[in-house]
C-alpha cells in the first residue's frame, strides 16, 4: 500500500521566546516491510542546528527557535509504501542489546497492577499467544479515552486510572512483556484511518521480541498487529526516547500547540 503524510505542528508563543530547542524524531526509515519514497522535513521560525541517529538507530534533528520569535511551525510530509507483514517486523538489530529492552524505565515500571495482569496470563500459552492475550485483556482493563490521561501518566497509573490513549496503552504493554520475561519497546508512528484523513495525533504502539520471529508488533488500542496502514517512524524504550517531539524554552512565555496529520492511500 502507498500512504501520503502531512504532519504539521506549531508552536504559538504569547510573548517573545529567549531561546527554545526542540527535539524531532520525525523521520520513517526504509526497514521492516516498510520503503520510504520521499519524505521532508521543513521549519519555519527556526533552524536545525544539527541531526544525528540516535541509540535506537532512529533519526534525530534538534531544531532551535529563532530569538524573539512567537511561532515555529515544524512540517513532515512524504510518501512511503507499507507491506503488511501481520505486525512482524523481524529479527532484533542496531547498537542496543535485547536484553536492554527487558529494563524498566520510569514510565513502564511494573507495580503491583502491571505484575497481576501479567501473572493472569496463561503460561502454557505460546510466547505469541500470550502476547496476544494479554493485549486483549489490557484493552479490558484500560478503555481508550482520550483526556483520561497526560504525558506523565505511568503504566501503573493507567491501570488504576482504568483509561488512557495508545500512549497509556502501550506502556502497559511494555511493562507487563518484561514482567513476563519478554523485551519489549515503544513505537511511534502513523496510522492511516478507515473512516478519515485528517487526525489531531499522531498513533504509538508495542513491539515484543518474539523467538523465531523477532519483533512483533501489537496494538493494544485497536486490538490488532499493525499492518500496511502502520507507518513507523521511531522506537525507545519507552514515550521519552521515541516521541515525535519533544523540547524546553526558556523565559515566562506561555505556549499553545496545535497539530494536524493526515494520512491517506495514493
Amino acid at each position: 500500500m502507498r500512504l501520503s503524510i502531512s504532519h504539521r505542528t506549531v508552536y504559538s508563543y504569547d510573548a517573545p521566546v529567549e531561546y527554545a530547542l526542540q527535539q524531532l524524531r520525525l523521520t520513517p526509515k526504509s526497514t521492516g516491510g516498510q520503503r520510504v519514497l520521499n519524505w521532508h522535513t521543513s521549519v519555519t521560525g527556526g533552524r536545525r542546528e544539527v541531526s544525528f541517529e540516535d541509540h535506537h538507530a532512529n533519526t534525530v534533528e534538534l531544531v532551535s527557535v529563532e530569538p524573539g520569535a512567537t511561532e515555529i511551525a515544524i512540517l513532515s510530509k512524504g510518501e512511503l509504501e507499507i507491506e503488511n507483514r501481520h505486525g512482524v517486523h523481524g529479527p532484533h538489530a542496531g547498537f542496543m542489546p535485547l536484553w536492554l529492552f527487558e529494563r524498566p524505565t520510569r514510565l513502564t515500571k511494573c507495580g503491583a497492577r502491571c505484575r497481576r495482569l501479567a501473572h493472569g496470563i496463561d503460561e502454557k500459552l505460546s510466547p505469541l499467544d500470550r502476547l496476544h492475550a494479554l493485549s486483549a485483556a489490557i484493552s479490558e482493563a484500560v478503555t481508550y479515552r482520550t483526556g483520561s490521561s497526560e504525558v506523565g501518566t505511568t503504566a501503573e497509573d493507567a491501570l488504576e486510572i482504568g483509561a488512557g490513549v495508545c500512549q497509556d496503552h502501550a506502556h502497559v504493554f511494555i511493562a507487563c512483556a518484561r514482567a513476563m520475561g519478554i523485551p519489549a519497546r515503544y513505537v511511534s508512528g502513523y496510522l492511516m484511518m478507515n473512516d478519515r484523513v485528517a487526525q489531531e495525533a499522531t498513533h504509538a504502539w508495542a513491539e515484543a521480541c518474539v523467538p523465531d520471529l523477532g519483533w512483533v508488533g501489537f496494538d493494544v488500542s485497536n486490538g490488532i498487529s499493525p499492518d500496511e496502514r502502520y507507518v513507523r517512524i521511531a522506537t525507545g524504550l519507552d514515550y521519552a526516547e521515541a516521541a515525535p517531539i519533544n523540547g524546553f524554552r526558556l523565559g515566562a512565555a506561555r505556549e499553545d500547540l496545535s497539530v494536524a496529520v493526515e494520512v491517506r492511500q495514493d
